[in-house]
């Protein structure tokens, strides 16, 4: 699925179709399609030996048949609209809870704890509400079945006892069809029973099957095959926008010779970012190309393109799991001697040696024991083991301090050198030695050059440089 569904989509959202969508689906599909198939059986064997017992009666019988559907299909439509709602809110609510409970320091630290408890009480309200009335509306449906089922019994004993007066038929005739009359309205009313399920299930099946039905990325057969890459990098002509009605990036144009360190700078919402998910195509260009070597990276495979990029972002990522295991994700056959040789180069190895536990110190599930700059050590250790031609990084010291800044960054000019590397970077004394900058301002180049030559003209690169001295 395209990222930019997972970037428009609150992850508990995703989430609960993931899980309890799917989970209602599959317990009630299991337990109604057993049962459903015990009462076709049985329905359909009672109907055969109704028939042969006295065809007459068996078709007055039958007549509780089109009611019982009837009410049935009114029930269940009345009562789906109920079902749909109750999912929905409980993805929603889901959501709500995936938020406040990662975000639990800033809910504590702005005060929110009171108007989370009232969002969340208001979506619960209408979760409860919607599970009420579903609940009531396919409760009604048993009495309702009983009710036909019943009638239907009484009319044909009525009838029967009728012809069996005109003597048009036997007692014992009579009586058989009667006890599968009661046959035949039996599995009807398991069926009542099992719609509650079944509406569950089908609003749960609806919002796995909307979750299913997604565009997905296309993943046609690569044309070509990326092998021994140089690291030469064009921008041709580059046209994007995430939505097709907003284009944000309208003719990029870049030539990056390999082994360059190319710095990108701009104002926030300038599209630095951007440029950097169209080359690792999460997002695909509208117009123009990007190559890599002279090859059009939509002729590459996504995997092929990501064995040669290496990348370190803004936002950091660690899983449960050891501080080995965690550098080692980038190149999981890795000796240990490397992942500490990684570690030193980006100057973690001393904080992971004093850690308790070293490197087989256990991370918790969002890395919260470990402070947010030894965080981004990890992931620039990351990304040094994986030793990939090209290196992407992305305000990748914007949570360290500047000493450790320093240090990083001399670990970084040797990581790069031979290396095209594109730096993203606010502080621009960060990226003074830099082969080549491309100063972006709403999408476009406003200008390029080298830390000294834009300096030199006094322009927009300058004035950003400088306006970080004003006091």
């Amino acid at each position: 699925i395209p990222m930019r569904y997972f970037e428009s989509k609150p992850v508990g959202e995703v989430l609960s179709r993931i899980t309890n969508d799917v989970d209602t689906m599959g317990q009630n599909l299991s337990m109604s399609v057993t049962q459903s198939v015990i009462s076709v059986c049985w329905f359909a064997g009672a109907l055969v030996m109704m028939f042969i017992v006295n065809p007459l009666i068996s078709l007055i019988a039958l007549a509780i048949v089109p009611i019982s559907a009837a009410v049935v299909g009114t029930f269940f439509k009345i009562g789906q609209k109920y079902f749909k709602a109750q999912q929905k809110y409980l993805g929603e609510i889901n959501g709500q809870i995936e938020e406040n409970i990662s975000g639990h320091n800033v809910v504590k630290l702005f005060n929110y704890e009171e108007s989370a408890m009232e969002k969340f009480s208001a979506t619960n309200d209408e979760l409860v509400k919607s599970g009420r009335l579903s609940q009531f509306i396919s409760g009604l449906m048993q009495p309702a079945m009983m009710f036909v089922s019943n009638a239907g019994y009484a009319a044909t004993a009525i009838l029967g006892g009728a012809l069996a007066f005109s003597k048009a038929i036997a007692v014992g005739d009579i009586t058989a069809v009667l006890m599968y009359v009661r046959h035949v309205s039996q599995p009807i009313a398991q069926f009542a029973q099992i719609s509650n399920m079944m509406q569950s299930m089908t609003a749960a099946a609806e919002r796995v099957f909307e979750f299913l039905e997604e565009e997905e990325e296309i993943a046609a057969p690569p044309r070509k095959v990326l092998t021994g890459c140089a690291g030469a990098v064009s921008f041709e002509h580059i046209k994007f926008g995430y939505d097709p009605e907003k284009i944000i990036i309208r003719d990029f144009n870049a030539e990056i010779a390999p082994g360059k360190t190319i710095a990108i700078v701009g104002p926030t919402g300038a599209g630095k970012t951007t440029i950097v998910k169209l080359l690792t195509r999460f997002y695909d260009v509208a117009d123009g190309a990007i190559k890599i070597d002279g090859t059009d990276i939509k002729e590459l495979s996504r995997e092929n393109l990501r064995e040669n990029i290496g990348m370190v972002l803004q936002d950091t990522w660690l899983f449960k799991g050891t501080i080995r295991e965690n550098i080692r994700y980038g190149k999981l056959e890795a000796t240990d001697r490397e992942v500490e040789d990684a570690a030193r180069a980006a100057r973690a190895h001393f904080f992971i040696k004093t850690s308790p536990g070293g490197y087989d110190m256990e991370l918790n599930e969002d890395a919260s024991n470990i402070s947010q700059g030894q965080k981004q050590l990890l992931t620039i250790a990351r990304a040094i083991l994986t030793d990939k031609p090209i290196l992407i990084l992305d305000e990748a010291t914007s949570n360290v301090d500047t000493r450790t800044e320093e240090q990083i960054q001399k670990a970084m000019n040797n990581l790069m050198r031979g290396r095209t590397s594109f730096v993203i970077a606010h502080r621009l004394s960060t990226i003074k030695d830099a082969d080549l900058i491309l100063v972006l301002n709403d999408g476009d180049i406003a200008e390029q050059g080298s830390h000294a030559e834009l300096l030199e003209k006094g322009g927009f690169y300058a004035e950003l440089y400088n306006s970080q001295f004003e006091l």
